[in-house]
């Protein structure tokens, strides 16, 4: 039935000033779009290093890969039913279809996810 419709998401973060809107179709997996959304972030990333909050500057990718690691952020996404999920629990395929928003979301208050 033809080429598929783009699918459009609100990304949002907790504690960033802005929205971000990506295409999932754009995406293959998984690791691409949390690499995409590490980047698109990497200028507001909230460090707790040495005790202060702070800005990280991302000097390169491998070094953005080990702090995205210890991130204290994880991606969850409302899906058609309005609940928040955590991203990653169902097939790749099914999350590009489902997925209405997303938001990076203090891992602190995704525990109840």
């Amino acid at each position: 039935g033809g080429p598929e419709a783009a699918a459009f998401v609100k990304v949002s973060m907790d504690g960033a000033p802005y929205l971000r809107k990506i295409d999932l179709r754009m995406y293959k997996s998984y690791d691409e779009l949390s690499n995409a959304l590490s980047n698109m972030f990497s200028s507001f990333t909230m460090g707790k290093h040495g005790g202060e909050e702070g800005m990280i500057d991302f000097m390169n990718e491998r070094k953005l890969m080990d702090l995205v690691n210890s991130w204290d952020y994880v991606p969850s996404y409302e899906n058609k039913d309005g609940n928040w999920m955590l991203v990653g629990d169902v097939p790749w395929p099914m999350f590009v279809d489902t997925a209405k928003r997303l938001r990076l979301m203090k891992g602190s208050d995704a525990i109840g996810l």
